[in-house]
């Protein structure tokens, strides 16, 4: 999605190039954190986080720092940055279009975007009996 799309990302049913639903997309407000972010650290990643120290944030990492695990499913990438989640977490959310936004507020202690008064959100939408069936096997786990 580029940053001067004029889709609703919070209701639009989005797919890549293979026709695929995509499982995490990200608003132009998000995309330009993540190029902020990307300027100043190099390459980032994204993993949303499972309640523990920042609660259900999705917490940003310059690529590298945190280790993604045979415990951990990728559901995308967002303006180059690859988007991970925990295997049980996805379990409850694979139905789930994830949206990452910006809100204003502190960011996670760890992730990236903290300090700068603004900081990653996660908004979400159901996806459709058809997008589910499309969806059926589509990720390894």
């Amino acid at each position: 999605m580029s940053t001067d799309a004029t889709v609703e990302a919070t209701t639009a049913e989005q797919v890549g190039a293979d026709g695929t639903p995509l499982r995490v997309t990200a608003t132009p407000k998000a995309l330009e954190l993540v190029e902020e972010l990307r300027a100043e650290y190099g390459p980032v990643m994204f993993h949303q986080s499972g309640g523990c120290c920042d609660g259900s944030s999705p917490m940003c990492y310059p690529v590298g720092d945190f280790i993604v695990g045979d415990g951990d499913v990728h559901l995308g990438s967002v303006g180059g940055a690859d988007f991970y989640i925990s295997r049980s977490q996805f379990e409850v959310w694979k139905h789930t279009h994830l949206i990452l936004d910006v809100v204003p507020g502190r960011g996670g202690m760890f992730s990236l975007e903290n300090g700068r008064e603004k900081r990653f959100h996660i908004r979400s939408r159901l996806f459709s009996e058809a997008e589910n069936r499309a969806l059926d096997g589509a990720c390894k786990l």
